[in-house]
């Protein structure tokens, strides 16, 4: 039998059955993914941070959680002084194919904001520096900052883009889809954004406690 050369070799149809192959166990992983519970519940974050106050805001109308459809999530402003900090944070014990969090980003514009600044800082907490977005928006002129970023069990990542791609390992490798966006919305005002750093430094190692962590 006359084997093909290599300029021959039908490598197209190899390609093709390894990336069915590879779909077809990328599938089986994600369907046998699990849905992981929060290790402590939002609510048990605490209503002291940072010098700041919590105080639970109304809950979201059916339509909001509708779009969202998070998990569990937490609404609350944060008062210190003249300034009011939005808290907010939805986590999602399990997610699905096609679907993803609402990025501030795709949100803001939609309700009307106008994002005119963009880019990061970092948050000392624990020891360690994370990275999170830094947003300056405006409305009917009002200005605020934003703070936003995706947190799980064993990250906290600015990047939306490659938390898609942490996500889709995460569901191959250990079955789990679990994570959480928290935003922090400040007026913008002198001394806001130390002051909305100072809230995220205590807020993500409350959020690591609530994920166990």
């Amino acid at each position: 039998m006359k084997l093909p050369t290599p300029s021959t070799f039908p490598w197209h149809v190899v390609g093709a059955l390894l990336l069915l192959s590879t779909t077809l166990a990328a599938s089986r992983f994600v369907a046998e993914r699990v849905s992981e519970p929060l290790a402590r519940p939002l609510d048990q974050i605490g209503e002291q941070l940072a010098d700041f106050a919590g105080q639970a805001n109304p809950p979201l109308t059916e339509g909001v959680l509708g779009e969202l459809k998070p998990t569990s999530y937490l609404s609350r402003t944060y008062r210190k002084a003249n300034l009011a900090a939005d808290v907010f944070v939805a986590f999602y014990a399990q997610q699905r194919a096609g679907e993803s969090m609402h990025s501030p980003k795709h949100c803001l514009p939609g309700a009307g904001w106008e994002i005119w600044d963009y880019g990061s800082t970092d948050i000392p907490a624990n020891g360690q520096n994370f990275t999170v977005n830094k947003y300056s928006i405006s409305n009917a002129g009002q200005r605020m900052l934003v703070l936003y970023w995706y947190q799980s069990k064993n990250r906290v990542i600015a990047s939306e883009y490659m938390g898609k791609i942490l996500l889709a390992r995460d569901a191959l490798l250990h079955s789990s889809t679990a994570a959480s966006i928290v935003r922090i919305i400040v007026p913008d005002q002198p001394g806001a954004l130390e002051d909305a750093r100072k809230l995220a430094s205590e807020l993500i190692p409350e959020m690591q406690r609530s994920f166990g962590s």
